[in-house]
């Protein structure tokens, strides 16, 4: 089974915290076929924005969306 991961980040209202401001400026990494592609691309965009406190990426497990009922593994 394909297990696909969604790497999206933005400008939060909280840096503790996943709301944010602005949803249509949403910055949409890609999707990726695995965890571990998933993770090397979050590191990148998390990296270009490092020092602001305010910008927040996060990876998003799509195949736990789109199938509730398969095991977390």
């Amino acid at each position: 089974m394909q297990k696909l991961h969604l790497v999206m980040g933005g400008r939060v209202k909280d840096p503790q915290g996943l709301e944010f401001q602005d949803l249509k400026a949403i910055d949409l990494v890609g999707v990726f076929p695995d965890y571990a592609s998933a993770e090397e691309a979050w590191r990148g965009a998390a990296q270009r924005t490092v020092d602001d406190a305010e910008m927040r990426y996060v990876i998003v497990h799509l195949h736990r969306l789109l199938e509730p009922a398969l095991p977390k593994d």
